[in-house]
């Protein structure tokens, strides 16, 4: 039993079997035992449900913020042979399109214009268009979570996909992303520019992990990818043109099933979220907040240190709470469609208000936007970096995307026990840490899964 957590709700908890944001996090789809139901992300509003009879829909995954939806069949009754995509016209409320495989979908990402489809063994990837056309296929490692990702700013061309041998990644690059129409009066806005090409020619294979891939991550520029492996204890940070690690972080020291990492838009913080029920949020090191480090970390020039004390770890998190206050006397096998409790996804909403103005035009003000499983809506601000840190000459020599604090000096007794006690102390720095500060909680949908 974990103390720890403690109910916000007393009320049965809503039944959603997947939820997904679209690439900006502007709206969000879930799937539900009675069909799917479309939300703006923030304010909170249902947009529009889609109640569908004879099954039930493994996932329904949006194409940005157009009327075109990907409908994955599951459940014990699934709506569609779990081998086929369909597409849907949320304008028209129909099927347009589908496609069938000789074996069960695994997992699809979208951008404008391109689909991309995991197997177990195989990824392919399509145009859409006024048709679906094939565009090619690549050969991947075991893959039963049909991990993928793609990058979707405009101009982006990266696809990451799991590489032939476990804890590999292949990248690989689509033509580039089209721009958006924009929605406001002709010449409003300054179209995109391209950027220039790349001198360097960019690299197939990351060698990631030594063990199984459990995430894949890119943010909408594809310049960085972020991986994690079934232990769940690091997430690493890799540029996606050299293929160079950038940054290595610490979600935990225990093993868990990491759900998802979301790199924030502007790329200077990522959040991380797993099966413990806590959202981490790391500093990229470019900007503002620094990630915690163990008090030893100045010390690595001077001796050496287990790489566990040179590990950074998150600069603020947020405990989901447990939305179910009462205690089932049924056995979890007579529900096996039931909701995990700590199960969500997160994604990052830029709440800036018209009185957040500048020269430039509005400063963005980014937010995390949590949502469970079991139908809760958390939206959350990120503490203020502090105001001062002080840091000694050795420790701004060792890194400057570094935050570490100046260590005491050395007690008057033996080496060993001295040693031993600082490194208790050490690990004790790690679990310090701010936490995100709840700004508002909903609830979306009620127990038939309907807002």
């Amino acid at each position: 039993m974990n103390l720890a957590r403690h109910s916000i709700s007393a009320t049965k908890p809503v039944h959603i079997f997947d939820a997904r944001f679209d690439p900006e996090c502007k709206i969000f789809t879930t799937s539900t035992p009675a069909g799917f139901a479309v939300y703006d992300t923030w304010p909170l509003k249902l947009i529009r449900k889609r109640e569908l009879v004879g099954g039930t829909l493994s996932a329904v995954v949006p194409l940005h913020t157009t009327n075109i939806l990907f409908l994955l069949g599951g459940g014990r009754s699934p709506l569609y042979p779990p081998n086929k995509v369909v597409v849907w016209d949320d304008a028209l409320g129909k099927e347009v399109a589908e496609l069938e495989f000789r074996e069960r979908v695994r997992g699809i990402a979208c951008r404008r214009g391109w689909l991309a489809v995991s197997l177990r063994r195989r990824v392919s990837v399509f145009q859409v268009g006024e048709t679906l056309k094939r565009y090619g296929e690549w050969d991947t490692c075991d893959n039963p979570g049909g991990l993928l990702a793609m990058a979707t700013a405009p101009h982006s061309t990266l696809l990451a996909i799991a590489g032939r041998q476990t804890g590999h990644v292949q990248l690989i690059h689509l033509p580039p992303c089209a721009v958006p129409q924009p929605r406001g009066p002709p010449g409003s806005s300054l179209p995109s520019k391209p950027p220039p090409p790349s001198s360097k020619h960019p690299v197939a294979i990351i060698i990631a992990h030594k063990t199984a891939l459990t995430t894949l991550s890119l943010p909408p520029s594809g310049r960085l990818l972020a991986t994690t492996s079934s232990r769940g204890t690091l997430i690493r940070i890799w540029d996606s043109l050299s293929g160079k690690l950038v940054k290595e972080l610490r979600r935990g020291t225990d093993k868990a099933e990491i759900y998802g990492v979301a790199f924030r838009p502007d790329e200077q913080d990522l959040c991380v979220w797993s099966d413990k029920g806590t959202v981490h949020v790391f500093s990229l090191g470019l900007a503002g907040a620094s990630n915690r480090q163990s008090s030893f970390s100045p010390l690595k020039p001077f001796m050496p240190l287990p790489r566990y004390f040179e590990s950074e770890w998150s600069y603020a998190q947020y405990r989901i709470p447990v939305q179910s206050a009462h205690i089932s006397l049924t056995s979890k096998s007579s529900n096996l469609d039931a909701p995990e409790e700590e199960k969500c996804t997160v994604g990052w909403i830029d709440v800036a208000t018209d009185d957040d103005l500048s020269d430039r035009g509005p400063v963005p003000d980014y937010q995390l936007v949590a949502l469970t499983y079991t139908g809760g809506w958390y939206r959350l601000s990120i503490p203020p970096a502090k105001s001062s840190v002080k840091v000694t000459p050795s420790q701004s020599s060792t890194s400057l995307l570094k935050a570490a604090t100046t260590p005491k000096g050395f007690p008057r007794s033996s080496v060993s026990s001295s040693t031993s006690s600082r490194m208790d102390k050490g690990k004790e720095k790690e679990k310090q840490g701010r936490d995100c500060i709840l700004q508002e909680y909903r609830k979306f949908g009620r127990w038939d899964g309907w807002g």
